[in-house]
């Protein structure tokens, strides 16, 4: 396998569009610092194969798109932070990652990498969810199915599907349509020549960032953990088949597409039951104004009186009317 000479690079590039859509290749890099390179007993090729080489092209189905550079070997940005940095075999697949033990401030280092990565990403979510309301993220991976070597049988069907979506960090039912949205177009796809065998679960369930996108944001976000397996490439030599590689990437276009369509549906009924519903414990927001003297009262304290339909004034009696947004002077 021959591995490009790189420059040093940052630790991610992030590109900030339009919309709600936002995808994430946080295993993309392969860099490493010096200081880093100069401990690291891997050879490229090994390090390679456990990274998710070609995954930063597919980014480009969305609008915002955040890409990690700096090789998982050095801050594997997916994992929790106390485990970020991999310091013993088994955290790393039974590697022998190091040369020597690192020192103590290169890990800090690496750590401060991470500590700014989550700061972006925060700093850009926060954005979304004041513009848009909710966000999905795409967290895309791939894994490998051969791990017998090059020349070894693939891994069995039955227990590695070609994408994994993992789902377990999240609040399954409520974004059960954006999931299941997810889901159909991933398996009628016709960018690949063949159907695709898309599961939920079996492989993998999800990492720390999209944990840690359903702990910060749990009403607002929905991050989609999805792991192609590597039938786009050779994961021993290196070798993209580029067709493939671009079938993805046109499949991904219709994801991101069908999943904005989704969000929008999703948030439309939310409007629609907040002013439609009789139940007035659905109307959390706005007020209840009179339209005969202006008086007015909140949702809560409609709660508070078990209060029942036609709701009343308090006032001078007459019926009360919804507005969604309230006035700046209220008389409760």
């Amino acid at each position: 396998m021959t591995i490009p000479t790189r420059q040093r690079q940052p630790v991610w590039h992030l590109t900030e569009g339009p919309g709600a859509i936002i995808a994430v290749a946080i295993h993309e890099g392969h860099d490493l610092r010096p200081e880093v390179a100069e401990l690291m007993a891997l050879a490229d090729e090994a390090r390679l194969r456990e990274e998710d080489p070609y995954t930063g092209d597919w980014t480009v189905a969305a609008p915002t798109r955040l890409v990690g550079l700096r090789s998982r070997f050095e801050v594997d940005l997916n994992r929790p932070r106390e485990r970020a940095v991999y310091l013993r075999p088994e955290d790393a697949w039974g590697l022998r990652v190091w040369r020597s033990e690192p020192p103590r401030p290169l890990v800090q280092r690496s750590l401060q990498e991470y500590d700014a990565f989550y700061g972006e990403a925060k700093r850009v979510i926060d954005q979304i969810v004041q513009r848009e309301g909710r966000f999905v993220v795409l967290d895309l991976h791939s894994y490998n199915h051969r791990r017998q070597g090059p020349g070894g049988a693939f891994d069995p069907q039955s227990k590695h599907p070609d994408v994994n979506v993992g789902t377990g960090t999240m609040h399954r039912a409520r974004w059960a349509p954006v999931v299941d949205r997810l889901l159909s177009e991933l398996r009628t796809c016709d960018d690949l020549g063949r159907q695709l065998d898309v599961r939920e679960n079996v492989k993998f369930f999800g990492g720390a960032f999209s944990r840690w996108i359903h702990e910060t944001y749990p009403e607002s976000g929905c991050s989609l953990a999805i792991e192609f397996k590597k039938f786009f490439m050779d994961e021993w030599s290196g070798q993209l088949y580029v067709d493939v590689h671009h079938g993805i990437l046109n499949l991904l276009r219709k994801v991101a597409a069908a999943l904005a369509d989704e969000l929008a549906q999703m948030s439309s009924l939310v409007d629609a039951e907040r002013v439609q519903q009789t139940d007035y414990g659905h109307f959390m927001v706005g007020i209840w104004r009179c339209t005969d003297c202006g008086h007015e009262v909140l949702p809560r304290q409609l709660m508070r009186e078990k209060a029942q339909r036609p709701f009343r004034c308090g006032a001078c009696g007459e019926e009360l009317a919804y507005y969604e947004e309230p006035s700046t002077c209220r008389k409760t």
